[in-house]
């Protein structure tokens, strides 16, 4: 049979990154296997759900490249995994579930109590083979044995999680039902419910958790748990897919980046590991560097300039051309786009701000005629290029016989009122002459002494 699996988060306002992962592995293993993957929203708790939160799921597994390929038709479909389909809505299946409790009741396998509708549990022990975990043998507890029945039908007429889950993927024809370990807890109950409906139940893959790197578990408030945080910080989709591929599943040879073709063909349940995985900001870090280096031009200015306007600053005030050199001089340099316009905003503007503990330190008297001879160099330097300006201030530096570095800080300073960024020769290059000199006088005019 061919595979089909689904994510079926809740919506409630955010993207776990443990949901996250769950939909990746899942998508994962259907592009593995030729399988297909369903989107489907859990929404029956109307109180709780909001468009909003749906819009939230959606635009987070889209930016992950997680496309799925079934479901209610939103346009024109050109095939699947095209945007064609939108989610499968659980609020929108209630006729089902209804039909599904009148079958349990006819044959006495559900009943009526205190308004609500209980599903008669089975006594004997459920046993779950779980492609992950092993062989689980769930025992009733001790509560449990004094009325193991559960509530599938609450009073006000909801069915509850257990029976939609259930009734879904039966109807789903869901084949590997892959998930947090957190649910394990469940599936007795689920595996009742499907052998109440004469259904044999799916194969069950329950993930190891995400943790904090402290080993605590994680929640909504640390860092990297939504998955909006990272668009919001400047991620690469490409450099958190590989990340969260690695939360819980291990490649067969000992490489942690890969290309999503690489993922694809190794990835299978049974290498997924059984101990909860440590969520390693650092190694996020890492990835992200990597692929942010290997971004191809077009689309690193791209996502640079929109990075900008985010932050208000309109990059189409300038030409084309200079900024590209302007970016040019970043790439490689950092490692979210966040960091961008605090470490290139120079470039785009017309008021600097200098470094308060920068200009205690680097416009004191001593340096005032130090960057004025720096100046006059600059001004008859043979050309304004990279090189001769490197040129300049080396023999400038050795003429008032000090270290280059006594001219670089204040230079720096003056031109882009920071202390660390781009290559200094290349960005007063890209800056130009004039620029260069107005922000070298502005400077002079606000030095101590």
């Amino acid at each position: 049979m061919k595979t089909r699996v689904r994510f079926a988060p809740s919506p409630t306002g955010y993207l776990h990154i443990g949901g996250a992962r769950t939909a990746l592995f899942n998508w994962l293993y259907s592009r593995h296997t030729g399988g297909t993957f369903i989107l489907r929203i859990e929404d029956t708790d109307a109180a709780r759900n909001s468009q909003e939160a749906v819009d939230v799921i959606l635009n987070g597994l889209r930016w992950l490249g997680l496309d799925w390929d079934e479901g209610p038709l939103t346009g024109d479909a050109t095939g699947p995994g095209k945007g064609d389909y939108g989610p499968y809505f659980q609020s929108q299946r209630k006729a089902n579930y209804q039909r599904r409790i009148e079958a349990l009741l006819s044959h006495n396998l559900a009943y009526e109590h205190e308004g609500a509708i209980k599903f008669r549990m089975q006594r004997e022990p459920v046993t779950i083979h779980d492609l992950v975990v092993g062989d689980v043998v769930r025992k009733l507890t001790d509560r449990e044995e004094i009325d193991p029945d559960f509530v599938i039908m609450r009073s006000d007429g909801q069915p509850v999680f257990h029976l939609v889950n259930v009734i879904d993927d039966l109807e789903m024809n869901i084949t590997h039902v892959i998930r947090g370990e957190d649910h394990l807890s469940n599936t007795a109950k689920h595996i009742a419910l499907f052998h109440a409906f004469g259904v044999k139940p799916p194969h069950y893959a329950h993930i190891p958790l995400i943790l904090n790197g402290d080993g605590s578990k994680m929640s909504k408030r640390d860092q990297g748990a939504s998955l909006t945080s990272y668009l919001d910080t400047g991620f690469l989709p490409e450099a958190v897919v590989n990340f969260l591929c690695l939360l819980g599943w291990s490649p067969k040879e000992n490489r942690e980046k890969l290309t999503l073709a690489e993922i694809i063909e190794r990835f299978d349940l049974p290498q997924i590991l059984r101990h909860n995985a440590r969520f390693d900001y650092e190694k996020l870090l890492w990835l992200q560097g990597e692929y942010a280096r290997e971004l191809v031009p077009d689309r690193f200015y791209e996502l640079a300039v929109h990075t900008f306007a985010r932050e208000g600053v309109d990059t189409n005030r300038f030409p084309l051309g200079y900024v590209k050199a302007a970016l040019d001089t970043c790439k490689g340099k950092f490692k979210t786009f966040s960091e961008l316009p605090g470490y290139a905003g120079f470039y785009f503007t017309d008021t600097l701000v200098y470094d308060a503990e920068a200009v205690k330190k680097d416009f004191v008297p001593e340096n005032k005629p130090r960057l004025k001879k720096l100046r006059d160099a600059f001004a008859h330097a043979p050309a304004f290029n990279a090189e001769s300006l490197e040129a300049a201030l080396k023999e400038t530096a050795k003429a008032l016989g000090v270290k280059a570095g006594v001219l670089v800080h204040p230079c720096r300073l003056a031109v882009t009122g920071k202390t660390a960024g781009p290559s200094l020769y290349h960005l007063l290059q890209v800056l130009g002459k004039e620029r260069v000199m107005e922000r070298i006088e502005k400077a002079l005019a606000g030095f101590g002494g």
